[in-house]
């Protein structure tokens, strides 16, 4: 017992020597409630939201000094219902940060690589076949305006192929110059609709497929990050 304990106290220890990147799930200006509450999206139609995963990759950071904070690459999928899956532990001590930079999404290489392990394994529920690869981002509820059965509500994003790329890279800036040891960043899934693509429940309650429509909800939910809190 003793033990365990002297293991979890280390765990937590290195962990509060890392910089942190916690990521809180938003629905406009109010915290995400999955199941229990229903929210209006910017045509007025209402959404209960059940699952809400994306995949963040590919992060990187820009120092006080202007030079890039590379980081090994790691593939992290993040889970509104999964508490502790909203906060990445990076690989570096607490810094002068000015810039966070990540990808939503897998690059192409990770998707033509055959079975991946860890966040990436297919038994997660965010991989769809060989030929079209993996979701990127997961949004999933119920609204009346649906005409889906059961007035379901799914967008599955994801498309790596040249004509159909839902890559997608954020960048967020630090406004003020100070010593980061975490940085949190709101996700707000009222934007998948709000963005530059108006996206209308009752014209499109379903995508499960990359192309065109997945591409412009791509663009829509590349715009839902903001930094809230740097401490």
């Amino acid at each position: 017992m003793i033990l365990f304990f002297l293991c979890i106290c280390s765990i937590e220890v290195l962990h509060a020597q890392n910089l942190q990147l916690k990521f809180v799930p938003f629905a406009g200006k109010q915290s995400l409630v999955l199941m229990d509450s229903t929210y209006h999206t910017a045509l007025n139609e209402p959404i209960t939201f059940r699952n809400f995963l994306f995949y963040v990759s590919h992060i990187q950071l820009t120092n006080d000094k202007g030079h890039t904070v590379y980081l090994n690459n790691a593939y992290y999928l993040l889970n509104a219902s999964d508490t502790a899956s909203l906060t990445i532990h990076l690989p570096v001590k607490p810094q002068s940060i000015v810039a966070i930079q990540f990808t939503i999404g897998v690059d192409s290489i990770k998707n033509v690589s055959g079975i991946q392990t860890r966040s990436l394994d297919p038994m997660l529920g965010m991989f769809w076949t060989w030929n079209t690869g993996y979701i990127f981002a997961k949004l999933e509820g119920n609204s009346p305006v649906s005409k889906a059965p059961a007035h379901y509500v799914t967008y599955h994003i994801g498309g790596y192929k040249h004509n159909e790329n839902a890559l997608r890279v954020i960048q967020l800036n630090i406004s003020k110059k100070q010593w980061v040891h975490q940085i949190d960043i709101g996700a707000d899934v009222l934007a998948w609709f709000n963005g530059k693509q108006p996206l209308s429940i009752q014209e499109h309650p379903i995508c499960h497929s990359p192309g065109k429509l997945a591409m412009q909800i791509a663009d829509n939910y590349a715009q839902m990050f903001h930094i809230i809190h740097v401490e």
